[in-house]
């Protein structure tokens, strides 16, 4: 798990959109937080599978942007913010399984080249019926 120190976060509270009335028009509830990548120390693989993850959330210059607007309160926008960061960055540090290299069995490969030369000699059969 990775740590995110205090000093790599951003938060900024911004109006939010969509429906709600006078509130969001008002009150400044959704949580916009920025993250300075660099400042995590991820590993080069992490890094690269938050990349991936993050597509355009992440800026030119290695800032992470995500921002929550889901709740009404500023606290749990906050919250919310921070739990999808924790979960992106737990996301990239999980390694692809390698994949193993299988040959097919010598058995496989002689019942392959019976089924083909059965279906040869079925389609062999369909020609046209001559009588001599």
């Amino acid at each position: 798990m990775v740590e995110v120190p205090e000093d790599a976060l951003d938060e900024r509270f911004l109006a939010a959109t969509g429906p709600g009335g006078q509130n969001v028009n008002k009150v400044a509830t959704a949580c916009q937080l920025r993250v300075d990548v660099f400042r995590l120390g991820l590993s080069p693989e992490t890094y690269r599978r938050l990349k991936v993850l993050a597509g355009s959330r992440l800026t030119a210059s290695g800032t992470l942007v995500l921002v929550a607007r889901r709740y009404r309160t500023q606290e749990a926008n906050r919250q919310d913010a921070r739990q999808r960061l924790a979960e992106l960055l737990a996301e990239a540090e999980k390694r692809e399984a390698r994949r193993v290299k299988t040959k097919p069995t010598r058995a496989a490969k002689a019942r392959r080249v019976d089924e083909k030369k059965g279906r040869s000699a079925v389609k062999a059969g369909r020609g046209k019926v001559r009588l001599d």
